[in-house]
């Protein structure tokens, strides 16, 4: 039977994840998912692992009402509330997407940028100002957070397990930021899959994902794997014209709950 093993969400984008046992779903995935980001101060560029790897030690934890709470190794924690109305909006770019949102202001600034070494600020995503889904997969009207392209990320855990085999070491599921991980298929089988169903909830699978270098840090370390496995196996195995592709993209239909132990049924 299959079901789903774990939950995770990542509150901030490329910052620590969150190992859930339930969680809401609203129209831009789990609830608190990927709503804060890091973007450079001067052009309003998001800043991921890809280039500050660092980031991968940033815990972050998102509170019920919204807000967040950042802790930083030697720095401490800092408690930063969901942006009022009157916040400032910021112009950011992340990816080809171009938008204004609200800024978490001058004490999480000062907090973000002694971390990274450079002027960096914090923002906010409302659920008004999400952006739209990749255009010529799902529908027009699905929306997404900050995500890199689409609300959720699922991985069976048989292919966590075959490409750790292929590499000939363990690898975290962490390593990978998915949202969902399933367990009792064979490995690979969510390549094939177009709808499921989770509890009451049906997602509609949209896309391989292309993976990147990011899949070399160390979830733990923050470190880059000198010998750049995954990502280099991922490469001579799972390339496609459009990338190494490792889960599948998800937009869930509607909102309701997830639960670690779920049965999940294939409907098409």
């Amino acid at each position: 039977m299959l079901r789903l093993s774990a939950l995770y969400r990542y509150p901030l984008k490329s910052g620590q994840g969150e190992e859930l046992q339930r969680s809401e779903l609203d129209r831009l995935g789990l609830a608190g998912d990927r709503r804060w980001m890091l973007v450079d101060e001067a052009s309003g560029r998001f800043l991921t692992q890809r280039a500050e790897a660092k980031m991968s030690q940033l815990s972050a934890l998102w509170n019920a009402g919204g807000g967040l709470t950042l802790r930083a190794p030697q720095q401490g924690s800092i408690d930063i509330p969901l942006p009022g109305e009157d916040a400032e909006l910021r112009g950011v770019t992340i990816w080809r997407d171009t938008l204004r949102v609200p800024d978490a202001g001058a004490d999480a600034a000062r907090f973000v940028s002694e971390f990274l070494g450079k002027p960096t600020r914090l923002v906010q995503m409302p659920l008004e100002r999400a952006r739209t889904t990749q255009s010529g997969f799902g529908k027009d009207e699905d929306q997404v957070a900050f995500a890199d392209g689409y609300p959720l990320l699922l991985i069976g855990e048989a292919s966590r397990l075959d490409l750790s085999e292929k590499v000939g070491r363990s690898l975290e599921m962490l390593r990978f930021r998915p949202n969902l991980v399933i367990e009792g298929s064979a490995a690979y089988a969510e390549d094939n899959w177009k709808r499921i169903r989770i509890g009451d909830v049906e997602f509609r699978v949209v896309k391989p994902c292309a993976r990147c270098i990011m899949t070399t840090v160390d979830p733990q370390t923050g470190e880059r794997s000198a010998d750049r496995e995954p990502f280099a196996t991922l490469q001579k195995l799972r390339a496609t014209a459009d990338g190494a592709m490792f889960g599948q993209n998800l937009v869930n239909d509607s909102n309701g709950y997830l639960e670690v132990g779920m049965p999940v049924e294939i409907l098409e």
